[in-house]
């Protein structure tokens, strides 16, 4: 009897945003192993693989977007189906971590939503998450086991570095949490000025802030304001106004995530933004496109992490140290 010891990497990869799992499997020289799909009368979701998936090492890719209840029942699904038919180990990739932003009570009787789906994840049979900016860096404590929590800001502020390298930049967060963040981009972008906007949120309803005033000099520049998502569009759009009201000569918007719930498109196509940066860690669909949108691929950047981890390496230097 010969055992054998080579490892065999596989991918798999829910219906949620199919697009950006090919690109990853191009990237990695590999193909999605064939899954079936399908949809009960009453909503219940059924999974197969059609390939044996023994001893494999899974990936499984499944980005949340809506409708995001189905899609991460989908997720769990695939994963569980994984570790019965004995999957050696099983690394969850989820470009956007669904429920991210309820991390934390703010009155009593709420869950903990955020901690739920780490939860979830652990008992379906997961090994390891990897994730792209999670709404706050707190989340990685919540699965156990190991979180590769990847950094867009590469990304991002490579192509604004390009874009705009000839103009006078400032980097605003919008509000005082996310000062950590806008650090990092300045530093990235040769240490230009910061700013933030300080802004009221009333917590019992969801997606709505007040931009009340901007802290810091923007007279003259060209703001980048920088956030982990843009749902509404209401935030980033009240925070531009109050930018080119405090003397900025425009704005880019930069976002990891692209939900663009709602009025979202109409808000910023008729913002005075001059460009909104965006990844494509959710998808897009084509009639929510418009001429100030810029999709950035993180297709790259999520192949070369499980690459990394599935060759036993360092994914820490895909971001230069971040913890």
């Amino acid at each position: 009897m010969k055992r054998t010891t080579e490892k065999n990497l596989m991918l798999f990869s829910g219906r949620a945003h199919l697009r950006l799992a090919d690109e990853v499997a191009h990237l990695l020289g590999t193909k999605l192993v064939p899954t079936t799909h399908r949809d009960f009368a009453n909503s219940e979701i059924y999974v197969r693989y059609q390939d044996s998936v023994r001893g494999c090492d899974a990936f499984v890719l499944q980005s949340h977007t809506a409708p995001i209840n189905g899609w991460i029942m989908e997720h769990l699904l695939m994963v569980d189906a994984l570790k019965r038919a004995s999957a050696k180990r099983i690394t969850v990739v989820m470009p956007f971590y669904g429920y991210a932003r309820q991390d934390k009570k703010h009155l009593g009787r709420e869950p903990i939503s955020a901690r739920l789906m780490a939860d979830l994840f652990k008992t379906a049979g997961a090994d390891r998450l990897i994730t792209v900016d999670l709404h706050t860096a707190q989340i990685q404590g919540f699965f156990d086991g190991p979180v590769d929590h990847l950094a867009a800001l590469p990304v991002l502020s490579d192509y604004v570095r390009r874009e705009y390298h000839d103009e006078d930049l400032a980097v605003v967060s919008p509000d005082a949490g996310r000062i950590k963040v806008a650090e990092q981009w300045s530093s990235r972008l040769d240490s230009v000025p910061l700013a933030f906007i300080h802004k009221s949120r009333d917590i019992t309803q969801p997606n709505e802030s007040v931009a009340n005033r901007v802290v810091g000099d923007v007279r003259g520049r060209l703001c980048v304001l920088v956030d982990d998502m843009i749902d509404s569009g209401g935030t980033v759009c009240h925070a531009t106004d109050a930018l080119m009201d405090a003397g900025a000569t425009g704005v880019v918007i930069a976002a990891t995530h692209a939900i663009l719930s709602g009025p979202a498109v109409d808000r910023l196509k008729n913002s005075v933004a001059r460009e909104v940066v965006v990844t494509n860690t959710l998808p897009i669909p084509d009639e929510r496109h418009f001429d100030k949108l810029t999709q950035l691929s993180i297709a790259p950047l999520i192949s070369r992490a499980i690459r990394e981890v599935f060759e036993d390496g360092s994914v820490t230097s895909l971001f230069d140290g971040r913890a």
